[in-house]
C-alpha cells in the first residue's frame, strides 16, 4: 500500500492536489457552459456519445498539472487514454460526466477526479462547477462545500427497500436482461428518478437518495463516486456484490441493509 494512503503528511499533499485539479477543471469548463460557441463531436458510430471543447480543455489542463506536480503517477482519463503509473498511484479523470446534460444546458453534470492504487479508488471528488458544489471523500474526509457552506457527508439510514429513492441515468438501462433486473428493484422502491449522471451519486453521499443502479459504466465514470460514497458510509459494488470491475454494472447503496435487499432482486 503506497505511503500516500497511510501517511498523514502525504494525505495533506494529495488532498491539496485533488482540490487544485477540481479548481482547474472549473476554470477550463465554465466559459463553455451555455455558450453559443459550444460544439460537440460524436465519438461513436452508433448512437450519440458526445465530446466537447470543454471536455478536452479540462482534461488537458488536469494532465498538464499532474505532469508537473506528480510526474510518477499514472493517469486514466476519458478523452486522452492512460498513462502508466510508476508510483503505484493513478489519477482517474472524467472531465465532464454528463456531457449530454452539459450540451442541453442543465446543471446536472460534474467533474470526476479520483486517486486509486492497486486496491481501488481511495480519494474522490464530484464537482459541480456551475452551482459551486464540491463533494469530497476519502483519507478521513467526507464533506460537501457549496452555496450553503460546508457540511459533513453521511448516507441515509433507510432500512426498507419500500421506502427507498432510486436513481439511474437512462430508463433504457443496459441490455434487455439488465433492464429486467433493474425493473425488479424499481417495482419495490418508493420513488424512481432518472437522469442526473454523477450528481445522483453525490446526492446519495449527501443523504438525499438511497440507491443508484447503473450498467455500462467505465472506470472513469465510477472511481470518484466510489471513494465519495464509501467515505460517507455507503457501499458500492457490481451486481454480484463484488468489487466494481469491467462489466460496467454498479449498485451504490446508502447502507448494507438496502444494498442486500436490492442485490437480491438484481441477482434473482
Amino acid at each position: 500500500m503506497p505511503d500516500d494512503r497511510r501517511t498523514l503528511s502525504q494525505h495533506a499533499v494529495v488532498l491539496e492536489h485533488i482540490e487544485t485539479l477540481a479548481d482547474l477543471a472549473r476554470e477550463a469548463i465554465l466559459p463553455w457552459f451555455r455558450s453559443p460557441e459550444l460544439g460537440a463531436a460524436n465519438k461513436t458510430a452508433e448512437g450519440f456519445d458526445p465530446v466537447t471543447q470543454a471536455d478536452r480543455a479540462a482534461e488537458q489542463a488536469l494532465r498538464a498539472y499532474l505532469q508537473e506536480a506528480r510526474p510518477l503517477d499514472g493517469i486514466l482519463g476519458e478523452e486522452f487514454g492512460q498513462k502508466a503509473s510508476q508510483s503505484g498511484l493513478t489519477w482517474v479523470i472524467d472531465p465532464i460526466d454528463g456531457t449530454r446534460g452539459f450540451l442541453a444546458g442543465t446543471p446536472c453534470w460534474g467533474v470526476l477526479i479520483a486517486l486509486a492504487d492497486a486496491d481501488g479508488p481511495f480519494l474522490g471528488v464530484i464537482d459541480q462547477p456551475y452551482i459551486s458544489e464540491r463533494f469530497l471523500g476519502g483519507l478521513g474526509q467526507a464533506w460537501v462545500d457549496g452555496p450553503q457552506g460546508r457540511k459533513a457527508l453521511a448516507t441515509r439510514t433507510t432500512r426498507d427497500l419500500g421506502d427507498a429513492i432510486l436513481f439511474t441515468t437512462f430508463p433504457e438501462i443496459g441490455t434487455t436482461t439488465e433492464r429486467a433486473a433493474f425493473k425488479r428493484v424499481e417495482q419495490n422502491v418508493r420513488l424512481t428518478r432518472y437522469g442526473m449522471d454523477c450528481y445522483a451519486y453525490a446526492l446519495l453521499a449527501a443523504g438525499h437518495v438511497d440507491l443508484v443502479i447503473e450498467a455500462g459504466l467505465n472506470p472513469y465514470d465510477i472511481a470518484a463516486p466510489i471513494a465519495v460514497i464509501e467515505a460517507a458510509g455507503g457501499i458500492v459494488t457490481d451486481w454480484q456484490g463484488a468489487r466494481v470491475g469491467e462489466n460496467g454494472q454498479v449498485i451504490a447503496a446508502a447502507n448494507a441493509e438496502l444494498h442486500a435487499q436490492a442485490l437480491a432482486l438484481l441477482r434473482r
